[in-house]
């Protein structure tokens, strides 16, 4: 199947957790966020922790969910901190959790801190789903993320996320490429689980190439909200452009490893 770019826009539309992460953002700018979700009918909408309550208050009855992030963006929190943060996202009302896998510790060969922080992130999280930041741009090689996004999902992970946004390499096909097939070798028996892409992507033409490889990796009818996601900010921008009969803007060039 050849998706056009309306296809291709109106499934970014509705996989997209519209995300405002900045280091100088306010409650005034999520809840403006909040508002611009709802009015569009994005999947989910991505605040930091302290303004989940507010966002979960202003999209009640919506339909779109509210994401926050923890162990972010370092990865290197303690795991009683992570663990804590989770249990008041959740009470809060987060229906998911965005959690950056130890990835400095994966890289050391420690193994055990990324189990650690994972299993207990699973465990405080309740009803709200994990999607795990394996922060792709920072481990570099396919096989390591390949490792990374199968230690991901053998400890819970619901999506396995490409980045945070905050490094200098984000999202990029060839990371894409290699959790997808993690994602596509998981038995038809054992839970379903997502992925999301974040960071640097901006307009249709840049999210065609991620569904494309969904597309052909997992079958033309797996993208939807339940199993894929991006993460971004000003990807509505460009999606609402092409819905509205204009063209995408020029597709980003991902920065090289």
């Amino acid at each position: 199947m050849t998706r056009t770019d309306a296809n291709v826009a109106a499934l970014a539309l509705a996989t997209l957790d519209l995300t405002d992460l900045g280091e100088s953002t306010s409650l005034e700018n999520a809840l403006a966020l909040a508002a611009r979700a709802a009015e569009h009918g994005v999947a989910a909408v991505c605040v930091w922790p302290r303004y989940v309550a507010a966002c979960a208050e202003a999209l009640a009855g919506t339909g779109v969910k509210v994401a926050t992030v923890v162990n972010f963006p370092s990865g290197d929190e303690p795991v009683a901190d992570v663990v804590a943060m989770t249990t008041r996202a959740v009470a809060d009302g987060a229906d998911e959790i965005d959690v950056v896998l130890p990835y400095r510790a994966f890289l050391a060969a420690d193994a055990g801190r990324a189990e650690e922080v994972l299993d207990g992130v699973r465990g405080a999280s309740g009803d709200a789903a994990v999607k795990v930041i394996i922060e792709s741009g920072e481990l570099r090689a396919p096989a390591v993320i390949t490792a990374a996004a199968r230690l991901a999902i053998d400890h819970g992970a619901q999506f396995v996320k490409t980045s945070t946004g905050k490094s200098p390499v984000s999202a990029t096909p060839e990371a894409a490429e290699a959790i997808l097939a993690v994602i596509a070798e998981q038995p038809a028996a054992a839970p379903r689980v997502g992925f999301k892409a974040s960071g640097g992507i901006r307009s249709v033409a840049d999210a065609r190439v991620y569904i494309e490889i969904a597309d052909r990796l997992l079958g033309e009818d797996w993208v939807s909200a339940d199993t894929f996601r991006f993460g971004a900010s000003s990807l509505l921008d460009d999606v609402l452009r092409v819905l509205d009969g204009g063209e995408s803007a020029a597709p980003e060039s991902p920065t090289a490893y």
